[in-house]
């Protein structure tokens, strides 16, 4: 595949924490923003005022007080949701605040383009990824039993001047003032991981779904995917099907009734006979909306704000943390075990007699995927030809 297969390297020395739900990583990650002294970057696709958007303000805004420098930078679409009056305070703080691709209705295309990921950098030591956006969804005041179940990865090590470099390009691509941001010499932590950050840049770049694949194919003993928009590609449906005839154990999870786009989640369905056939199992999730997106292949595991959907691969802008490490990997299997749990596992010979009404719309929302992804990948094939 030649030399930028993949951005970024694989690199030792790196200790990664598995945080899950909000009631975990929102106050880590609040934490490290009062503790800055140096910068803070954040970067998210998702941010809605609330009350966690006001308590992530009110620590950006301590942080300016104490000098440190702070970056915001946020989708333009994903960020709607963030008042006028909020936006206001960041500014009059003389906080960094970029936008990424403003929605313009006369070039509808070039909208389509997103920043998805979700990044917060601190000082060079400290870094949390993963699928969270800033909302009060996934730590409501309010029924916190009903949040967004999502995870978060807190990083430390090596991997973070890649995912600096990272933030910086992006920043760089939008905004004509740069990134003044000190490189500091890590201490390498005592548990060390192996880690590399793997992207996706719409149809130019692919890593995640790439690097998914690949494992896929050569797994050994299980393939565990969460994901909460289940339309994977072709190839990565071969690979599961492909696995789960070789005795391997391939399980999908998926949200249940629960779902933000439920239209999503009945399209999702017109891939599960081929699948479930094969020998995969398949579980959707009771409690809440499950929002996390995780992959697990064996020792390796990939966490971040990918959904391995067709719009990540055609427009979006995402960002996975790979971890290659047996004892991570096992605190990820016991948290996708415990949801394996709580959810309701489709079983082949009762989804052979489901409803007709049901097929038909499964049907119908799945023929709509086709034709959106066939005129996306219409519309990549021409952009690359100008």
């Amino acid at each position: 595949m030649g030399k930028n297969k993949y951005r970024f390297p694989w690199r030792s020395g790196n200790q990664f924490q598995l945080l899950i739900d909000g009631r975990q990583f929102y106050p880590c990650m609040l934490d490290a923003i009062n503790e800055a002294k140096s910068y803070v970057c954040l970067e998210t696709y998702l941010i809605e005022s609330g009350k966690i958007t006001d308590r992530f303000i009110e620590a950006l805004l301590n942080a300016r007080s104490r000098g440190v420098i702070v970056y915001v930078f946020l989708d333009s679409y994903g960020s709607q949701g963030l008042k006028e009056k909020d936006r206001e305070k960041l500014i009059q703080a003389e906080v960094q605040l970029e936008f990424y691709n403003p929605v313009n209705l006369f070039h509808f295309y070039l909208s389509l383009e997103r920043n998805h990921r979700k990044l917060l950098l601190v000082d060079g030591c400290t870094g949390f990824v993963g699928g969270a956006g800033i909302t009060d969804d996934f730590m409501p005041a309010k029924m916190p039993d009903n949040s967004w179940h999502e995870v978060m990865v807190r990083i430390e090590g090596a991997v973070l001047h890649d995912w600096l470099e990272l933030f910086s390009h992006s920043w760089h691509k939008t905004s004509r003032s740069p990134t003044k941001l000190p490189v500091h010499n890590l201490n390498e932590p005592i548990e060390k991981s192996m880690g590399r950050l793997s992207i996706a840049d719409g149809y130019l770049r692919q890593e995640i779904n790439r690097s998914l694949i690949k494992r896929c194919r050569n797994a050994e003993q299980k393939i565990f995917i969460s994901t909460p928009y289940f339309i994977l590609s072709i190839k990565l449906r071969r690979a599961l099907r492909k696995a789960a005839r070789q005795g391997l154990d391939v399980r999908i999870l998926v949200p249940g009734k629960i779902s933000d786009h439920p239209w999503v989640s009945r399209a999702s369905r017109g891939y599960y006979t081929r699948l479930l056939r094969a020998g995969v199992r398949i579980f959707e999730y009771q409690p809440r909306f499950l929002h996390a997106k995780v992959q697990l292949c064996d020792n390796w595991v990939s966490i971040g704000s990918s959904n391995l959907d067709r719009w990540n691969q055609r427009w979006n802008l995402d960002a996975n943390q790979e971890i290659d490490d047996s004892k991570f990997s096992q605190e990820v299997r016991r948290l996708f075990e415990l949801n394996f749990s709580q959810s309701e596992e489709i079983i082949f010979a009762n989804w052979r007699i489901r409803p007709r009404r049901q097929r038909i719309t499964e049907w119908f929302y799945c023929r709509f995927i086709h034709i959106l992804e066939y005129l996306s990948r219409h519309q990549s094939t021409q952009k690359k030809s100008k």
